[in-house]
């Protein structure tokens, strides 16, 4: 066996290394969205009926919770809070309130109907799949007494690969797949050394391979962004490739661009996807106070949410994501591809007060880190979901009309 690692150890360090030229982007941030103008100086109309959905401020509103709760049975137990021991609820009641219009409320028995038939799915990492349990559990609350259930019979707790929810009573199945790079990441037998090994290769040029499976997806909801960082990429020892040429210093900005640049040659190359509908989602902030999640940052303390961000503090850190997602999507949607970015970036980085934080799911060490990454639920992933509700609305979506 240890002859056989080294073996694969030999070869990657046999692989011709290259260096790619790192891709300045844009300077300009998209942490909240720029209103557009015309010649005259007035705001154009958008993709949403003439909303920026993107900009606006959270309301208090003792209305605001959605109509499930966490008796929801597709609830991961790490985003049930209250069930955790979370005792104040008041970041449940707050509504997004965009500026100069109306953010229209999700309406359950419709999207099911405009669904019916169909399939929605949901591709990235795990706050991707906090997108997806919202999803699903919004759509459960306006189908009572449908039969609902995992396609193959996964539990829900299942953390690899992908999970298929079933809504019987209008044949439509809500999924979600497994990818926090959104590309291929090959993993490889560790050395007996371990230290400084190559344990990874994050396959710049190729998606995962239940891909196949998002192609026939009648609306794909992609995310990613937690992931492309030092920690989780060259300090765990895996490292990019592009074919055969495997990079040992390639820049993470220019690693995420090429990623993209195969989402969006997948998208326009796949005659499946010509009419569905493509929404890539924008980066969701952490709340980390008093140091990283790995050193003792905590958000236990926060009960409210940021009424203003005070300078864009998010743009100097992560927006270059932002900037490059919606960059390949503007590409996508010029070939008539119905592709949209769902900025929820800034919504969400005001909602420092809707995280788990110390209520973890159950088993959880006491002295483990903090959550300050993923959100409870019921709460803020609800609200981005309502926004791509919005859009899929000013679309004309109806699976019946497709094809």
């Amino acid at each position: 066996m240890h002859a056989r690692r080294a073996a694969v150890f030999s070869v990657l360090l046999a692989l011709p290394i290259v260096a790619l030229v790192p891709h300045a982007p844009s300077s300009w941030s998209v942490f909240r969205s720029r209103p557009l103008l015309n010649a005259g100086g007035k705001v154009q109309a958008d993709d949403a009926g003439g909303c920026d959905y993107s900009d606006g401020a959270w309301v208090r509103d003792a209305d605001a919770p959605t109509v499930y709760t966490e008796d929801c049975p597709f609830l991961d137990p790490g985003f049930q809070c209250a069930r955790n021991g979370r005792t104040n609820s008041s970041f449940r009641y707050w509504r997004w309130q965009p500026r100069g219009c109306n953010l229209p409320k999700f309406n359950a028995s419709d999207m099911l109907e405009r669904s019916r038939n169909g399939r929605i799915a949901f591709a990235g990492d795990s706050i991707g799949r906090n997108q997806w349990e919202s999803m699903v559990c919004l759509l459960a609350a306006g189908a009572s007494g449908s039969r609902i259930y995992e396609q193959s019979g996964k539990p829900i707790g299942r953390h690899k690969g992908y999970l298929s929810m079933v809504f019987a009573d209008y044949n439509l199945s809500v999924e979600y797949y497994r990818a926090p790079m959104l590309v291929r990441v090959d993993r490889f037998p560790v050395p007996a050394s371990g230290d400084g090994a190559v344990r990874g290769a994050v396959r710049l040029d190729a998606l995962p391979r239940h891909a196949d499976r998002w192609a026939g997806a009648d609306v794909l909801v992609l995310n990613t962004g937690h992931w492309w960082n030092q920690h989780k990429t060259i300090k765990a020892g895996n490292y990019f490739t592009v074919g055969k040429r495997f990079n040992v210093t390639t820049d993470i900005r220019e690693a995420f661009r090429l990623s993209l640049q195969t989402v969006k040659h997948w998208e326009l190359s796949n005659a499946r996807r010509s009419k569905s509908y493509l929404f890539f989602r924008s980066y969701s902030p952490s709340h980390y106070s008093n140091g990283a999640w790995d050193t003792g940052g905590s958000c236990a303390a926060q009960q409210e949410p940021l009424t203003a961000t005070g300078g864009d503090q998010f743009s100097e850190e992560n927006s270059w994501m932002n900037v490059a997602i919606s960059s390949a999507m503007r590409e996508v949607r010029s070939e008539g591809r119905n592709a949209r970015f769902l900025n929820i970036t800034y919504m969400t980085e005001l909602r420092r007060d809707g995280h788990p934080s110390r209520h973890r799911e159950p088993g959880t060490p006491p002295d483990a880190p903090e959550d300050c990454s993923h959100w409870c639920l019921p709460g803020v992933p609800d609200a981005w979901n309502q926004v791509l509700y919005a859009h899929l609305l000013s679309m004309g979506y109806a699976t019946r009309t497709k094809h």
